[in-house]
């Protein structure tokens, strides 16, 4: 299982890579990761890695054999670009992805927000999810849960975006039940 992503995926504050949810998810499956992207990435989002995640798939993973799984996850930090940029961006990955990787499954997992998601989160969710029917991949939304439940504290860092050691759990659950199925 390949996850490309940002710091949700990579880990970032007190939680490390391999306590990120990506890393995990595939424990709980009992596949092998390979994690790549940088926090403050994104399908057009350079972050402070200077790179976006066409460039991380290309740098970091295009050149490995084939998974059998491929996770893309992310959109949370491509807010200042337009809906129809992202989109542009995420279908140019899938497609070099499944010209490289054909028998690979591909899944795209839309922004990861905790708490309070903003209108914009929504139309990248949303325009992720038509790229992903589109194209003919699978679509997770994690938006559709309520992370945060009573105590925000419990899933949600004191930045009031990453998530805690527990947040990453719950998301790597959720990830896993979703891959399964």
């Amino acid at each position: 299982m390949m996850v490309l992503g940002d710091s949700f995926t990579v880990g970032s504050g007190p939680v490390p890579a391999w306590r990120a949810y990506a890393c995990q998810a595939a424990r709980l499956l009992g596949w092998q990761p390979v994690i790549a992207g940088a926090g403050g990435t994104g399908y057009l989002n350079r972050g402070r890695a200077g790179r976006t995640f066409q460039q991380s798939y290309e740098e970091e993973l295009a050149w490995r054999p084939a998974p059998d799984v491929l996770v893309v996850s992310g959109g949370h930090n491509d807010q200042r670009w337009s809906t129809g940029q992202v989109g542009r961006a995420a279908a140019r990955l899938v497609r070099d992805a499944r010209a490289g990787w054909p028998a690979t499954r591909i899944v795209l997992v839309g922004p990861i927000w905790l708490e309070a998601v903003p209108a914009k989160a929504l139309r990248i969710r949303d325009t992720l999810a038509e790229v992903a029917r589109r194209e003919g991949v699978e679509f997770l939304d994690p938006l559709r849960h309520h992370w945060a439940g009573g105590d925000p504290s419990a899933v949600v860092l004191p930045d009031g975006v990453h998530p805690t050691p527990a947040g990453h759990l719950l998301l790597a659950r959720w990830l896993a039940r979703s891959l399964r199925s």
